[in-house]
């Protein structure tokens, strides 16, 4: 949504024309595909520290005790990297909680004034229920996580209905073709695109709290289809409505909910933003956890919440400190599409990072050869700045907030 927006309404915008449509899709589709499904789900959660994800399990395996090796610089990167999560754990409650809840005002323009305050309680209601743990507040949005996939994959499959030429999107070409053509504003869009594949992170962290095959099954049975259909849905109904763009109200996703599903539908995006949200949640109190026992941070309360998964904890110090800072956001910015030029540098400077530090788990720890280790460092680092390089361009609408 936020990359349509960028392309077609920001401030290099582009026509709205079928080839940059398909462009910005293929864009999407190759970087989920890229980034998350090989990068991640395939590589780097093969590397755990008994069981924990995360930049910091990455120190640990470097060397054990979390003293790498030509410690100095790579050190303070890891650190650098970690610190980074806890922005981006900030910042997803309060921007997946906005854009679900900014749904009502494709409804009405009566609730827009209302947004901030019932995402204000809608977080609140979030944090409060942590010390359940993982594992009970999962019994209750579980079926609510998967009724959510299965309406995005039905509106997606609505949107491409519409126009099913956005299927030729899969076409790697089309992303190649939009940078020539576009050049700058395909750039800018990239740092819009990023967003797709924030969740890869939050994945490797959670690792601890969930365990690889879990994941693995919900990524590619679930979540990665649903995905796909609904961005090019997406698409495919904007291609059909080139009005829209200009509309005050820019919003592809609600446009595709049927009048009479709109506010169920807002129901649903709203539970699964707080599932979202849980991710990030469950990753700070492992990567602090994690911290404390490598010596990189002051002992802290920690509460665990299962008799049978030792990777399920509570820290409500962090859980405190995390409420704060997402209710300080929402205030301060108000709306997801401005904190969306917040989101990118946090993230994509943590995937930086756990591409550097899995290089060298890659040739010191698992001793690959050295050429393999090579192609795949560069593949995932040359990935990495470009989508961090472009993303740096934010920093004075907001990027800055997650370096600090």
């Amino acid at each position: 949504l936020y990359a349509m927006k960028e392309a077609f309404g920001g401030t290099h915008a582009v026509d709205l024309t079928r080839q940059n449509v398909l462009g910005i899709l293929s864009l999407v589709f190759w970087s989920l595909n890229f980034v998350v499904s090989f990068k991640y789900i395939g590589l780097v959660m093969r590397a755990d520290n008994r069981g924990e994800g995360g930049i910091l399990a990455l120190l640990a395996l470097a060397r054990p005790g979390g003293r790498p090796r030509g410690r100095g610089m790579l050190l303070l990167f890891g650190l650098f990297g970690a610190a980074l999560l806890y922005g981006d754990g900030i910042i997803t409650p309060a921007i997946s909680v906005l854009g679900a809840v900014e749904g009502l005002q494709v409804a009405t323009p009566v609730f827009q004034r209302w947004v901030v305050p019932i995402a204000l309680g809608i977080i609140t209601a979030l944090f409060a229920p942590q010390l359940r743990g993982t594992a009970g507040i999962g019994r209750i949005f579980g079926p609510v996580t998967m009724l959510w996939f299965v309406c995005i994959a039905m509106l997606g499959i609505r949107g491409i209905a519409m126009n099913p030429e956005v299927l030729h999107a899969i076409n790697p070409a089309h992303a190649v073709e939009f940078f020539l053509r576009e050049r700058y504003a395909a750039f800018e869009v990239l740092a819009a695109v990023v967003l797709v594949i924030t969740g890869g992170e939050a994945l490797y962290a959670d690792m601890g709290h969930f365990g690889r095959i879990p994941i693995r099954l919900a990524w590619y049975g679930a979540v990665l289809p649903a995905l796909v259909l609904n961005y090019f849905g997406q698409g495919g109904w904007l291609l059909g409505h080139p009005e829209a763009v200009s509309s005050p109200i820019f919003n592809p996703f609600f446009r595709l909910v049927p009048t009479w599903a709109l506010y169920p539908m807002i129901v649903i995006a709203t539970s699964a933003a707080v599932v979202a949200s849980q991710a990030l949640i469950s990753g700070a109190y492992s990567l602090t956890s994690q911290a404390i026992q490598l010596g990189f941070a002051p002992r802290m309360r920690l509460i665990h919440t299962s008799s049978t998964e030792r990777g399920q904890i509570y820290m409500p110090g962090i859980n405190a400190a995390l409420w704060a800072g997402c209710i300080t956001l929402v205030l301060a910015f108000g709306t997801s599409s401005a904190l969306a030029a917040t989101y990118g540098v946090a993230v994509t400077g943590a995937m930086l990072t756990t591409s550097v530090l899995f290089s060298y788990v890659m040739r010191v720890k698992w001793r690959w050869p050295l050429w393999l280790v090579a192609l795949l460092t560069v593949l995932f680092v040359g990935v990495d700045l470009v989508f961090f390089t472009a993303n740096i361009i934010k920093v004075p609408h907001g990027g800055w907030c997650p370096i600090a």
